[in-house]
């Protein structure tokens, strides 16, 4: 007997930052902080942060949210930021 499995069906809404001029590693120290956290949460934490790094990431959150209640009719209090990554961008060769 053959079982299908039901996957939850949720709707994922994405904002993609690139070239973003911060090493991988300052933006990685936040991004560990708001995974997995709602996104009010998010934000109080991305504004409360020292980090330099907090701002760009704070856009990102923003922008994404703001596809979700635009392009897709959410309510913001009920995202979650369910994945978040980092990858290393290409570096900057300087000639003298």
């Amino acid at each position: 007997m053959i079982r299908k499995r039901k996957k939850k069906s949720y709707t994922e809404v994405y904002a993609l930052g690139q070239h973003i001029s911060m090493s991988a590693h300052k933006a990685r120290r936040i991004i560990d902080q708001i995974r997995g956290r709602s996104y009010e949460e998010t934000l109080m934490i991305l504004e409360l942060m020292p980090y330099r790094a907090c701002y760009p990431i704070f856009k990102l959150v923003y922008s994404a949210a703001a596809n979700a209640s635009h392009n897709k009719g959410f309510n913001e209090t009920s995202l979650v930021i369910r994945k978040a990554e980092v990858n290393e961008d290409n570096t900057v060769k300087k000639f003298k």
